[in-house]
């Protein structure tokens, strides 16, 4: 069943084919800061609408994305078409679809491994 998450202006819409059953809290430097939930997905399983502007830094693997109406992160993307993952920010789902699914700790400040 699909699930659709929004920017706080409704803006940025993100149609996903499925609700997710475990989200990801990652703690390194920019997701802490970001205060995301990470919901992953294949990209071809993701419909995103409305007008990103994004943000990439250190090894720029991964360009973040936001509303440019009210500033919510929205998803993150590989700029390398090949790679077959992409995060979305599960805390623009509706309350009822995130409190379903398992929240995963992931030490992206040291090991790169989840602690749970």
């Amino acid at each position: 069943m699909s699930a659709t998450a929004t920017c706080h202006c409704g803006a940025c819409t993100i149609v996903v084919a499925a609700a997710p059953v475990e989200v990801t809290d990652c703690n390194c430097s920019i997701c802490r800061r970001y205060g995301v939930l990470w919901a992953y997905y294949v990209p071809g399983d993701v419909d995103v609408s409305g007008s990103t502007e994004t943000y990439v830094w250190g090894n720029r693997t991964v360009v973040f994305h936001r509303c440019t109406m009210c500033g919510c992160v929205t998803h993150w993307a590989s700029p390398d078409p090949a790679r077959q993952r992409m995060g979305v920010n599960a805390r623009l789902l509706p309350p009822e679809v995130l409190a379903a699914a398992r929240v995963r700790h992931l030490d992206g400040a040291g090991t790169e491994e989840y602690v749970d």
